[in-house]
């Protein structure tokens, strides 16, 4: 088990799929997608530092860093976050999990020991590269020698452990419009009072 954890959550993209909005701020039963990912890394750990790679927002409260240069991959991404990382293990999440719980965090966390990381696996076998948990120095090696742009390409050789997604709803992520429809509709409708809608 996983007593201290920090999380890097990668908010940066460029959302062609969804027309280039702005995923991360896409509100989803009262919470934007990006705030959602943050509560369930706190309710799961609450003394986690979080750094979000990507513009800076009033909320939620985190640590914001840019890649460089700005929208250049995960893998820029990640090697403008793990800097920030202090825990001997780190969540790597995307800002777009609009079902992720405290529950896969901690599942994730009890597999993780005794391998270089876990991460989530979907309904069709695929491991989900944005939603794992690593072994900070581990992943710090592995990034300081890796010179290309995949994150399979930099993760897979790490043999992570492979978590099945119990109750896999299908749009664990939202890449497009559609999916984003979906979720609401499981989830709730984003204009509660005080939070913004699309």
């Amino acid at each position: 088990m996983i007593e201290n954890l920090d999380a890097v959550v990668l908010a940066g993209g460029a959302a062609a799929r969804m027309g280039g909005a702005d995923k991360p701020g896409l509100a989803v039963a009262g919470r934007t997608l990006l705030e959602r990912v943050v509560d369930a890394v706190r309710d799961h750990h609450p003394g986690a530092h979080v750094t979000v790679v990507g513009p800076e927002r009033d909320r939620p409260r985190a640590r914001y860093v840019r890649e460089d240069p700005p929208g250049g991959g995960p893998v820029p991404a990640l090697r403008a976050g793990l800097p920030h990382v202090g825990a001997p293990w780190f969540a790597l999440l995307a800002a777009d999990l609009p079902y992720l719980a405290p529950e896969h965090l901690a599942a994730l966390g009890a597999a993780a020991p005794g391998h270089d990381g876990a991460v989530l696996v979907d309904a069709a076998g695929r491991a989900q590269w944005l939603t794992g948990v690593w072994r900070t120095e581990a992943l710090r090696t592995a990034l300081a020698n890796y010179g290309g742009r995949s994150l399979y390409g930099l993760l897979e050789p790490l043999d992570p452990a492979r978590v099945p997604l119990a109750g896999d709803p299908g749009d664990f992520d939202v890449d497009t419009p559609e999916a984003l429809e979906r979720v609401r509709a499981e989830l709730g409708p984003p204009d509660r009072p005080g939070h913004p809608g699309p």
